[in-house]
């Protein structure tokens, strides 16, 4: 979810409500602001997508040409790519399939997280082994700070990335599972910009000081409860996560992520220093009449990246307990379930004989070595334009085309007929709901659950009602041909789409129609924004538009006179220089 990733649940909790101006949310509890207005990682345990379109699906399409069956997945807001990488790892206990995953963000930082992160599970073993894997999988995807030689990567890799990403043939050659055909020219020069900001060389001041970023978050986060921040961070842990079914959170690593940013210390703690680039987003500000980039972080500080693979387990012993507590932490649990999963990633691809079906065996013998030619790629990543959620049931390629539908809670609002259009009849509908956000209380998060279902309604789902009732996921089927009524007042097109997580933190931020968009390759430079240091967090916490990040407004947040912040890291804008919603 990227730049409004999540703003929607609120807007619409208290829209039910009747709230009428915002000052009712800045409560402390309930109010969403600790989310941010980018998502760096998913608020739901990882899932296997193939499991999801099983039943009551369609059959599977035929691909005549490998005379393979196809599954086709479009997802909004997946994030981090974990629900790909669990299909993926999971692939050999179903039979054989090409797999199309279609993936839509809202902020190109987003996009270049899923390469890097691919890149990296799909890394030739000879070259990085297991552990070593896992573990920068682990620094890069969930902590602020890295090891030396986590940021080597890192750099190495955007550099890498950088270079590939304006050639689409030597792309094509060295990332083949990987499809940019669908962004436009702007979109992937600021695909490379990022990377390049990645790989590092900048001149002069720090271009992103995290750990001050962080604190300054932090601060305007808790208020005049800073200074009891320990005692917060448990209430949220004890109160709130483990009520709601993460109790395997420890209250050490959660407190040590929520005071440092650093999820997973596989080290010693004096070994994190490094600045992660990959979660700096931009943002456009109005400084005294001026339009500046900067960037800064914009993302959770509240909930953390323990869920996505740490609360679950294929392994039953590691969620054991012992005199009521659990046996293993959030973070050895995501160590274990990571290390699998890319043990899983590293056989993608090859003769899965074990499984005694001829059809899947694609080398000779057992013992042959492999094929000379290597056989096609069993999937493809294809990355959607920013804005085309409202526009894909226009292309033939894409209506009717997917047999299974994920929407992440931050891109609900997204969630309309046209895009239950491109959902074949009788596909699979799954959203993520609102469980583990720490700063909505439980009648907000029935009531976003409550809206879930009207808004599946109106784009022609019905609610599946088989299998085991989940607090986590909605689940819903497109029922034969039948059209979803376009009278729907709640879902028209000129009705206010939900916001989601991320409250505005005053009543007088800019109102939510005001969007952020790319820079245009022709932006004058602007002035850097030095502000002194009282109120870094004022600026860092500036309103989050709705996700329409795509639209062709530009966000202008107006920094207050007396707003005082620390150095941001300022860019001057480029061609690849986006801002975030």
């Amino acid at each position: 979810m990227g730049s409004t990733g999540r703003e929607g649940v609120s807007r619409v909790i208290w829209k039910d409500k009747g709230c009428p101006d915002r000052t009712a949310m800045t409560t402390p509890a309930g109010s969403g602001m600790g989310f941010g207005s980018v998502s760096w990682w998913g608020l739901s345990p990882a899932v296997d997508l193939q499991a999801e379109s099983e039943s009551p699906g369609p059959p599977p399409q035929a691909d005549t040409e490998h005379e393979t069956p196809e599954l086709n997945v479009l997802l909004l807001g997946s994030v981090d790519g974990r629900h790909l990488l669990r299909t993926l790892a999971r692939a050999a206990l179903w039979p054989r399939r090409r797999f199309h995953f279609y993936v839509l963000e809202n902020n190109l930082e987003a996009v270049a997280r899923h390469v890097l992160i691919f890149s990296l599970a799909l890394e030739d073993p000879e070259k990085m082994g297991l552990q070593e894997r896992s573990e920068t999988f682990l620094e890069v995807w969930g902590n602020a700070l890295l090891r030396p030689p986590v940021a080597a990567f890192v750099r190495a890799q955007a550099s890498r990335l950088a270079h590939l990403v304006p050639e689409p043939d030597r792309l094509a050659e060295q990332l083949p599972w990987l499809s940019l055909g669908a962004l436009k020219f702007r979109e992937r020069d600021a695909l490379e910009a990022v990377f390049r900001f990645w790989a590092g060389g900048e001149q002069g001041p720090e271009p992103f000081p995290m750990s001050r970023l962080w604190d300054s978050r932090l601060r305007q986060y808790l208020g005049s409860r800073y200074d009891a921040r320990r005692g917060v961070s448990d209430w949220d842990l004890h109160m709130k996560l483990h009520d709601r079914g993460a109790r395997v959170i420890h209250t050490r690593e959660f407190r040590r992520w929520r005071d440092t940013g650093v999820a997973f210390e596989l080290r010693d703690s004096s070994a994190y220093h490094v600045p992660n680039r990959t979660l700096a987003s931009g943002r456009l500000l109005s400084h005294r009449g001026d339009r500046v980039a900067a960037r800064g972080y914009w993302g959770d500080i509240a909930t953390g990246p323990f869920v996505a693979f740490g609360i679950e387990a294929d392994d039953e012993t590691l969620l054991r307990t012992s005199n009521g507590q659990p046996v293993k932490t959030a973070g050895e649990i995501t160590e274990h379930n990571v290390a699998e999963l890319f043990r899983e990633m590293a056989a993608w691809g090859r003769p899965r004989t074990s499984q005694g079906d001829p059809e899947q065996v694609q080398g000779g013998t057992e013992g042959s070595p492999e094929p000379a030619a290597p056989a096609p790629e069993p999937f493809t990543v294809h990355f959607l334009s920013l804005g085309s959620a409202h526009t894909l049931h226009h292309k033939s390629c894409y209506k009717g085309q997917f047999q299974l539908l994920y929407v992440a809670c931050g891109m609900v609002h997204l969630l309309s007929p046209e895009l239950g259009a491109c959902v074949a009849p009788g596909g699979r509908l799954i959203v993520e709901l609102a469980q583990f956000l720490v700063d909505l209380r439980q009648e907000q998060l029935q009531a976003f659950s409550s809206r879930v279902g009207e808004l599946a309604q109106a784009a022609g789902f019905a609610p599946h009602l088989g299998g085991k009732p989940s607090d986590t996921f909605a689940r819903f089927y497109k029922a034969g041909d039948s059209a979803p009524s376009h009278e729907d007042q709640a879902v028209e097109s000129g009705t206010p789409l939900p916001e989601v997580l991320a409250q505005p933190l005053e009543a007088t931020d800019p109102p939510s129609e005001d969007r952020t968009q790319p820079l245009e390759p022709g932006t004058p430079p602007s002035e850097p924004l030095k502000l002194t240091s009282e109120s870094q967090a004022s600026l860092l916490e500036a309103s989050a538009p709705p996700t329409g990040s795509q639209a062709a407004k530009s966000e202008n947040q107006t920094v207050p006179p007396e707003t005082k912040s620390p150095h941001l890291g300022h860019l001057n804008p480029g061609p690849g220089m986006r801002t975030h919603l």
